[in-house]
């Protein structure tokens, strides 16, 4: 692989993953059109790093909220900073609670996982999937937004939400796109509705990166271009960051439907180009 290929194939995962258009759903066209890097098969251990990238951003970003989760958590036993402290609401370790729910349809995806990832190579159903993935977005915003956040959601929105995160699994359907729009469906505030989308992509990316690092060690790593993964691994932990920050602010506007035209197109444009190369 690359220099070149790498930055760019990490700049696409640090875009597109965190934005509602699909990574896997990019990667996969890239791959299957042009060739620049295979990271199923010949770099498993570059599709790896991205998703551990992936991870490190959110977790970068939301920190602060991830430590109070582990502080109220660790109250409950009289240990950490909050120990011995009476505090009224236990807002973080609810979230936490709500994420550890959202979470749960993830292990059914355990023994199918391969057959998903082998998906990635059939990229008139990656298109389709991110037509999918606009017709979503559009739909969003018909709803009427609601107002439920981290002290009003419940285990049943958790659930759902958690639920359609697992099925975003198939290549080129986005996992923010179909994960905030089921926030907003369960009447989440927009806002929150992309909070809580980012939070529970932590397990669920964690869970990716373990299984994937996992093949590539057993298929085995081409060493040479180990400092071409770590560069491009670098290029989608700050795009990540970048995009994180643009999709809060979009979330607070509550409108996701300008990239429901961007998925469409590409969508569209990756079965053309499949039918005739």
């Amino acid at each position: 692989m690359t220099l070149w290929n790498a930055v760019l194939l990490g700049l696409v995962q640090g875009i597109a993953e965190i934005l509602p258009i699909s990574g896997s759903g990019h990667l996969s066209i890239i791959n299957n059109l042009f060739k620049l890097s295979d990271v199923s098969e010949g770099h498993m251990l570059f599709g790896a790093l991205l998703r551990l990238a992936t991870l490190i951003s959110v977790v970068i970003v939301y920190w602060p909220e991830l430590c109070a989760m582990a502080y109220e958590l660790l109250s409950f036993a009289n240990l950490g900073p909050y120990a011995g402290q009476e505090r009224q609401h236990y807002v973080a370790a609810r979230v936490f609670f709500m994420l550890v729910m959202g979470s749960i349809p993830l292990f059914f995806l355990l023994p199918v996982h391969e057959r998903i990832d082998a998906l990635s190579s059939r990229n008139i159903l990656v298109g389709v999937m991110l037509i999918l993935t606009g017709c979503l977005l559009a739909v969003s915003d018909r709803m009427t937004p609601g107002k439920k956040t981290a002290g009003t959601m419940t285990v049943t929105d958790a659930l759902l939400i958690g639920l359609c995160q697992a099925v975003s699994a198939i290549p080129g359907l986005s996992r923010t796109a179909v994960s905030v729009t089921a926030g907003v469906a369960t009447g989440l505030k927009p806002s929150y509705a992309v909070h809580f989308s980012l939070l529970l992509s932590i397990p669920a990316v964690f869970g990716s990166c373990v299984l994937s690092f996992g093949q590539a060690f057993e298929q085995g790593i081409d060493w040479h271009s180990v400092p071409a993964y770590l560069i491009g691994m670098a290029v989608a932990i700050l795009s990540s960051i970048f995009s994180i920050r643009i999709l809060r602010m979009i979330g607070k506007r509550g409108k996701f439907g300008g990239f429901s035209y961007y998925c469409w197109v590409v969508g569209v444009l990756s079965i053309i180009l499949y039918l005739i190369f």
